[in-house]
């Protein structure tokens, strides 16, 4: 019989004082726990690498993530605009004038998690203080309607899409470089 311990598969409702935002707020920080995972494979010669001009590379995937991440929270959520100290964190337009996302580079792995932990630590402070009226409030945006609930659910299916991105690049960039 195996006498390793029972791993336990439970959502914790209680990262904020509304069980229900809780929940989300979990499932937010499980996304993120695998995305890190995927990138603890990661060598430092990897980040900027790009295998064709068309193709991104891992460094502009991450700055993506925490670019969307932020703008989502702050003008659909919090419907105002990126605070200094965040605008800052992103000198780059999150695509370029073709569409496809810039290539940001000369930044190192840590140095992209540390802003995508930056981002995440502002929206779960944000969520954190929110009631249940205003979690499931919508916002009127010129092109749609959006509930902070939907922003949760949209951020977890985006970065689970680029998390899959980034574990492909990751194996051809090792396959690439040795």
């Amino acid at each position: 019989m195996d006498a390793s311990p029972k791993e336990n598969l439970l959502v914790d409702p209680n990262l904020a004082q509304e069980p229900e935002i809780g929940r989300w707020l979990w499932a937010m920080q499980d996304a993120r726990q695998r995305t890190r995972q995927e990138l603890s494979q990661v060598r430092p010669e990897m980040v900027d690498w790009r295998p064709q001009e068309a193709e991104s590379s891992i460094g502009a995937i991450l700055y993506h993530l925490a670019d969307i991440e932020a703008d989502w929270l702050y003008v659909e959520v919090l419907e105002q605009p990126f605070p200094p100290e965040v605008a800052a964190l992103f000198d780059h337009p999150t695509r370029d004038q073709q569409g496809h996302l810039t290539q940001v580079s000369g930044f190192t792995l840590a140095q992209h998690l540390e802003r995508l932990e930056l981002v995440r630590q502002r929206l779960l402070e944000a969520y954190e203080r929110m009631d249940l009226a205003d979690f499931r409030r919508p916002r009127s945006l010129p092109q749609y309607n959006v509930t902070p609930e939907w922003v949760l659910h949209h951020l977890m299916q985006h970065e689970a899409e680029h998390r899959s991105q980034l574990a492909a690049m990751r194996d051809k960039t090792k396959h690439h470089l040795g």
